[in-house]
């Protein structure tokens, strides 16, 4: 598992250097099905990433993987939401409250969408946990 030096949050410390990321980013292949990308290393690493306080760098790694889906696939959306709740925790470490409530509220809205309570091997519950602790902060 590849964890950065630090976790990046705009106008409070330094950015990753440019690429930093690149190498997981070209494990997820709009060739791959869902289950191959469920096991690549940019889904496998934005998930630990989002779990362990690194928003921007899940959202980052995560994109490729959300670029790869299929359009209109509940996997899709479900990796859409994990990339809002990654930028609503980033939005509230940056003092954003506004960004963050509307955040939250298009998380919920893709988790909401998903009629399984499990998408690429992952109980998404958790993620609503994850709006919930944000949302009481506020």
């Amino acid at each position: 598992m590849y964890w950065p030096e630090h976790a990046y949050i705009p106008g409070q410390n330094e950015r990753h250097q440019e690429g930093a990321f690149d190498a997981l980013c070209i494990t997820a292949q709009p060739s791959m099905s869902v289950e191959e990308l469920s096991r690549c290393a940019a889904f496998q690493h934005g998930l630990r990433y989002l779990e362990h306080g690194y928003y921007w760098e899940a959202h980052e790694v995560l994109e490729s993987v959300w670029m790869a889906l299929e359009q209109e696939s509940p996997e899709r959306c479900f990796v859409q939401a994990l990339i809002q709740v990654a930028n609503a925790h980033l939005k509230s470490l940056m003092g954003r409250e506004k960004a963050v409530r509307r955040l939250c509220e298009i998380s919920r809205t893709l988790l909401d969408e998903l009629e399984s309570p499990t998408v690429m091997g992952v109980n998404w519950s958790i993620y609503t946990e994850m709006l919930d602790e944000l949302e009481r902060k506020l």
